[in-house]
């Protein structure tokens, strides 16, 4: 997952290939909270590991409630709906999917059992409305106090002084979020020990879909309900919640959304395959897949898989009612940045009390891509861009926005080539921590667009460290060009080769076997990350880069590294052999003093003696070696940024390439 302030993305030409969804958010909290309500152990599988789902999970822990994470399996031993716990205060972060359903089940808990609980989350939760709901369970006589804002979270729940009536039909608002009917159909089998509970919807009930996962999970867990229409709900008298005993989490139908979404737009000669979710999915925003065939795509399905190639293109734009897929309606948006003519979706008003107003967001991020938007109190019109521009995108600490924004990227795909950054990447963590990774394993960058940063310099001056360290600002992969030669020189001596034999040392190098992974270095399969850094094997690594051979074989494997999002490298010719047409190269350099002080205190830390006259020596004759070969000398790009950090701090360095590359950068 890419916790960087920002995540650029080049532009986009091709999609394809597979990706396994993570399980819903949607049907993993609901899952969670029936498997604590339930009587026995229900084992879960492929539930989705997210802040969501993490905070609803805690939540359940500090009531008491045994949940256990078994290798791949969740179990979950229920409470059998007695409370464990008479007093919790629950941090439920920006998780409507728990706060909502919780509020409810331990509402009508607390009533009936006793007790008080404090429910509250971001400041954002403290703007999403709740009072609909707590007007309903107050007319059960439940016992509800807002702790800040009336109408909204924080809220109190406790012992209510008279009798629950259940017996009246509950009544709830349809038409503000379906999330305050699918808690209160969470919450009635608690109320159903004597007498059948009925909950009537006012108005227009939106996002029926979901209420429909509702439904059929809560038959799973024993509980059946007689629906008449979407204006009533009955649930019978003597209902409780039993545990299936094993259940799995279908695949996220909204993120799934994204990738038909980049199917659509760019899988022009391999399919995007998606595992996890098919078309007889029991989740609404399935339906998400016959607007994309409307603009154009070509999707296919079977049990469990959904593949995607791109059909007519551009797009073609479409007017449509949302109130089914509200969520997944969001990547229709951004799918209208590459359709012909005005695509409006309408009853959308729901955008407006998700985690930020999303009609207002998306209005203003799609502007910026360089479409025209027109809004309103429940639709969108979106016109693509007849010039993209390069924008930086505010993710408004909301996932969904995140995600069908960087679809944005496949410009490249549409004859644009301008880069998207997306601000704050984290953000996704709320429902898809890996998406970015998925995407960018499907997506291919236009030639020559992924982004380079090259860190030259002499042997100590620090460009490992400080390439490392824009690495992990940046998001970007890393290339240390220098283990590839170290890692050379230790094979060759492990083979018996010897360091002026250049044809053997070659196929030598053409035949590395190396992986990286988590800082480490494997050679064969064998961890070599300490053996690379030993004074005798970087003096030998230093004696075979000047052979022309060694060099040739290894430049297609550097080269390789290049990879979405963007590649920093440090070296000796990186930003002048290797990637000459880097967007920046650093030239870094300190003196020999200083750099051979720096490696006598690296030694001796890992309790390695030497003499730091010696290594002084030795420093200066590589300098030597390595700027007087033929092929190759260490030198400056002649457009390189020169950075002496004889007396930088490393934070110090770092702030002034980073500085020098927002520079380099399209976006304001």
């Amino acid at each position: 997952m890419y916790t960087t302030r920002f995540l650029d993305l080049p532009p986009l030409r091709r999609a394809g290939g597979t990706v396994q969804l993570p399980g819903s958010k949607s049907i993993s909290n609901r899952v969670l909270l029936l498997a604590a309500l339930s009587s026995g152990t229900t084992i879960v599988d492929d539930l989705l590991d997210s802040d969501d789902t993490r905070v609803m999970i805690a939540a359940l822990r500090q009531l008491g409630c045994t949940v256990e994470q078994r290798g791949a399996e969740l179990h979950v031993t229920g409470l059998g709906g007695r409370l464990a716990t008479l007093e919790a205060r629950l941090f439920l972060g920006n998780a409507g999917t728990a706060m909502r359903p919780l509020t409810a089940a331990l509402a009508v808990l607390a009533a009936a059992q006793g007790g008080t609980f404090e429910l509250s989350g971001v400041a954002r939760m403290h703007e999403r409305p709740i009072g609909d709901l707590v007007d309903a369970l107050r007319r059960l006589g439940c016992a509800i106090d807002y702790l800040g804002t009336e109408g909204y979270p924080p809220l109190r729940l406790r012992a209510a002084p008279e009798p629950l009536v259940a017996g009246a039909p509950m009544r709830v608002r349809g038409d503000v979020s379906s999330q305050f009917l699918t808690a209160l159909l969470l919450a009635s089998p608690l109320l159903a020990e004597s007498a059948a509970v009925t909950i009537e919807v006012d108005g227009e009930l939106i996002s029926k879909p979901y209420v429909e996962i509702t439904l059929n999970l809560l038959a799973r867990f024993g509980v059946a309900v007689q629906r008449d229409g979407w204006r009533r709900f009955t649930i019978a008298a003597a209902s409780a919640y039993r545990s299936p005993g094993r259940i799995r989490v279908e695949g996220d139908a909204s993120s799934a959304s994204y990738f038909i979404g980049a199917g659509a737009i760019a899988a022009f000669d391999a399919p995007v395959r998606i595992t996890g979710i098919g078309l007889d999915s029991i989740q609404g925003d399935i339906r998400f897949v016959d607007a994309a065939r409307a603009m154009g795509a070509d999707v296919r399905g079977g049990d469990g898989w959904l593949e995607i190639r791109r059909g007519r293109f551009p797009l073609q734009s479409i007017t449509l009612d949302c109130s089914d897929i509200p969520d997944a309606a969001m990547t229709l948006a951004a799918m209208a940045l590459f359709a012909t003519g005005t695509t409006r979706l309408t009853h959308i008003a729901s955008w407006r009390v998700k985690e930020t107003d999303r009609i207002a967001a998306m209005s203003a991020e799609l502007r910026k891509c360089g479409a025209t938007v027109v809004d309103g109190a429940d639709f969108i019109e979106v016109t693509a861009p007849a010039v993209w521009r390069a924008a930086a995108v505010e993710t408004y600490d909301d996932h969904r926005i995140a995600m069908c924004l960087a679809l944005a990227a496949f410009n490249g795909a549409a004859g644009a080539a301008v880069p998207v950054r997306i601000l704050d990447p984290r953000c996704v963590a709320k429902t898809f921590p890996d998406y970015f990774e998925s995407l960018f394993a499907l997506a291919e960058a236009l030639p020559g667009t992924i982004p380079v940063i090259t860190v030259d310099g002499p042997t100590a001056s620090g460009k490992g460290t400080l390439a490392a360290s824009i690495a992990a600002a940046l998001g970007y992969r890393q290339l240390d060009s220098g283990a590839l030669y170290r890692a050379t020189a230790l094979a060759a001596q492990q083979k018996g080769v010897a360091a002026d034999d250049a044809g053997a040392l070659a196929a030598v190098a053409a035949a590395l076997d190396l992986r990286f992974s988590d800082h480490r270095i494997a050679l064969d399969g064998r961890d070599v990350t300490d053996a690379l850094r030993r004074e005798d094997i970087g003096l030998l690594a230093s004696r075979i880069s000047a052979w022309p051979q060694v060099r040739d074989a290894l430049r297609e494997l550097q080269l390789s590294f290049r990879r979405l999002p963007g590649l920093v490298a440090d070296g000796r010719d990186m930003g002048t052999v290797i990637f000459p047409g880097a967007a920046l190269k650093v030239f870094l350099t300190a003196s020999a003093a200083h750099r051979a002080e720096r490696r006598w205190k690296q030694l001796r830390e890992k309790g390695i003696s030497a003499n730091i006259d010696s290594l002084r020596a030795d420093l200066e004759q590589r300098d030597a070696r390595d700027q007087n070969r033929s092929v190759s000398p260490l030198e400056p790009a002649v457009d390189a940024m020169l950075l002496d950090n004889s007396a930088l701090s490393v934070e110090s360095s770092v702030e002034a390439v980073l500085k020098a590359w927002e520079q380099r950068r399209p976006f304001g």
